[in-house]
């Protein structure tokens, strides 16, 4: 059974940095489709930041030059570096992997910029 866990959210002031981690069991992401994707109150889910099938990464604009996606295969863990966060960062932030044909999703870890 594939399973994801996130964790590393947590309560940060603008301008400061968090590291997102999920680990995942059950069966080895190697290069399937992961990433990271976030939701606030009132909004839809939405792409923050992923690898691709094609071995490339897209982020959302609003991210990019600010937060960093990478994976430790070897760990079966996917993290994201969120640095320069800001108060429209907050929501909260689910992993998913694309594999054997369908998502899977973690349980989501709560993130919260502000002062």
């Amino acid at each position: 059974q594939v399973r994801l866990v996130e964790s590393g959210g947590g309560l940060v002031q603008p301008g400061g940095s968090l590291r997102l981690s999920c680990a995942a069991s059950g069966t080895i992401i190697s290069t399937n489709p992961m990433g990271w994707y976030r939701q606030s109150p009132g909004k839809q889910r939405e792409l923050v930041a992923a690898f691709t099938s094609g071995g490339g990464i897209n982020y959302e604009d609003s991210v990019k030059g600010r937060f960093t996606i990478s994976r430790d295969n070897a760990k079966n863990t996917v993290y994201l570096q969120m640095n320069s966060l800001k108060p429209e960062d907050t929501a909260v932030y689910y992993c998913n992997l694309y594999i054997y044909f369908r998502n899977y999703w973690g349980q989501g870890t709560q993130v919260t910029v502000s002062s």
